[in-house]
This record gives structure tokens, C-alpha cells and sequence, in this order.
């Protein structure tokens, strides 16, 4: 009896441990499909772009010659937009290919890193600070920071702005910058280009600071002002693409070389950067 006892004991042992055993392999099995799905399923940008046939650009809507919606067309316009499209003929065979999202100073890394934007074209400088959060491409435009007056103004340049109100903008290194370089002026930020052009014109601010290219904007729009002061800092417009997609920002460095070569380039920055 006691044998048969011990018998039974071995056999139920044995039947536990076949079951645990199948569990924890049906588990594995199902992490190992889980993940060979999942890394299955992972596709670099460039890939996706390419599939979709189409690339989803972030781009400014209030700045002058740069990104600026048409109200009678309802069309963003620039050479932001042109170069935008320039480099979708290259890479996927047809400027049309290409889709454009609102984007701001401030919203434009967010948006690019949850996914809803590709790639952001938008008077964006190369920063050391920004490379640990974004790619970049090479440069792409060559900017460099300014103040904007109205004419007649007492400021003649960054050394003439102790006890000024600078207006700039929110998310932009203009902002960080104007601090450094004028510790004794203060600074007032806002959303975006055209309300802090629309503050300068109300009184509100004594100058506005930001890159000269986008300020040749601004003059373009109203001649009642003006640049002074010539440029006190360099700020190298790239192309951001999400982290650790290297071979899209190969392929965009490969379109920008492209362009440049053909010629496209310097048609597309003569149509629209202005300087006085």
C-alpha cells in the first residue's frame, strides 16, 4: 500500500510538472511571437515614407517668405514650403507627394516626436542642445539673429537695448540668445511671429528680436520698419527628423545636394529671401 501510495505520488509530481513546464514554454513562445511580431513589424521611416508615398512636413504658417498661409488660397507659401517640395520630387519622384502640419517654435519637436509630423522644415536652428532630442540634416539655410525696429527708433544695435522691452518668441533660441547678449533688457514671448510682430507695431515692445530672414519678412510686410544692428549670432537652418532614423536624414542630405547641384536651390532662395 505504501509503495502504491508513493507511486501515486511520483506520477502526480511528474504530470504538475509536465503542465508548469508547457506553461512556461507556451509563455516564452508567446513573448518570443510577441516580440518577432512587433520587431517584424518595425519600419524605419524612410520605409514608411515610402509606402505611404508621401512625406508629412511640419511647417510655420506665420512666417513671411518662409511658411505663410495665403488667405485668399488657403495655401501655406514659402521657401520653406518650396524646398519641402523640391526635396519630395527627389526622394519620392513628385513635389505633390508631400502633406503639410502647423507647426510652431514651440509645438514642433512634440509633434515630431508622438509621430504626426516626418520631418520638420520650419526656420529651424542646428543646436547642440537640440541634437540630443532631434536629428539633423546639413544645413540648409544660413540665418543669423537681428533686431527689428521702427524707423527712427534710438537702437542701433544689440548694445542699445539696456532698460528696452525685446519681444521674441516662445521655444526659439532667439529668446535664450537675447538674454545672454542683453542681460539688462526685458524680455516679453509670444506664441508666434505674427502676434509678436502685431505686439512691436502696438507699442507693446521697443524692438523684436529673431532671425534676420524671417525679419526681411517682416520689413517685406510693412516698410515702416527696419534691421539695425546687422547680425550677433549664426543660426544654421537643418531639416529634424525623429531620433535614430539615420537613413532618412541620408536621404534628405542626398535630395539638398540634388537640388543644390541642379540649381534648384538658388531658384527657389531668389524667389523668396529679400534683404534690403
Amino acid at each position: 500500500m505504501l509503495k502504491k501510495m508513493k507511486w501515486l505520488q511520483l506520477a502526480l509530481l511528474s504530470v504538475l510538472a509536465v503542465i508548469l513546464l508547457a506553461g512556461c514554454g507556451g509563455d516564452n513562445e508567446s513573448d518570443e511571437g510577441k516580440n518577432g511580431g512587433s520587431k517584424d513589424n518595425e519600419k524605419d521611416m524612410l520605409t514608411q515614407i515610402k509606402e505611404n508615398d508621401k512625406i508629412v512636413f511640419g511647417v510655420k504658417n506665420d512666417t513671411r517668405l518662409f511658411g505663410l498661409k495665403n488667405p485668399n488660397t488657403k495655401e501655406v507659401e514659402g521657401f520653406d514650403i518650396d524646398i519641402a517640395k523640391a526635396l519630395a520630387g527627389e526622394i519620392l519622384g513628385d513635389e505633390e507627394k508631400v502633406e503639410f502640419k502647423e507647426v510652431t517654435s514651440k509645438t514642433r519637436m512634440p509633434l515630431l516626436n508622438n509621430g504626426d509630423i516626418d520631418a520638420i522644415v520650419a526656420t529651424m536652428t542646428i543646436t547642440e542642445e537640440r541634437k540630443k532630442e532631434v536629428d539633423f540634416t546639413d544645413v540648409y539655410f544660413d540665418a543669423g539673429q537681428s533686431l527689428l525696429v521702427k524707423k527712427g527708433s534710438d537702437i542701433k544695435g544689440i548694445d542699445s537695448l539696456k532698460g528696452k522691452k525685446v519681444l521674441a518668441v516662445k521655444g526659439s533660441t532667439s529668446a535664450i540668445n537675447i538674454r545672454e547678449k542683453a542681460p539688462e533688457a526685458e524680455v516679453l514671448e509670444f506664441e508666434n511671429y505674427s502676434e509678436a510682430f502685431a505686439a512691436l507695431k502696438s507699442g507693446q515692445g521697443d524692438t523684436l528680436t529673431t532671425d534676420d530672414s524671417i525679419l526681411y519678412g517682416m520689413v517685406d510686410e510693412d516698410p515702416n520698419y527696419e534691421l539695425v544692428g546687422g547680425t550677433f549670432t549664426d543660426e544654421p537652418y537643418g531639416i529634424a527628423v525623429k531620433k535614430g532614423n539615420e537613413k532618412f536624414v541620408d536621404e534628405l542630405n542626398k535630395a539638398l545636394k540634388a537640388i543644390k547641384d541642379s540649381g534648384k536651390y538658388d531658384e527657389i532662395h531668389d524667389k523668396w529671401i529679400k534683404k534690403q
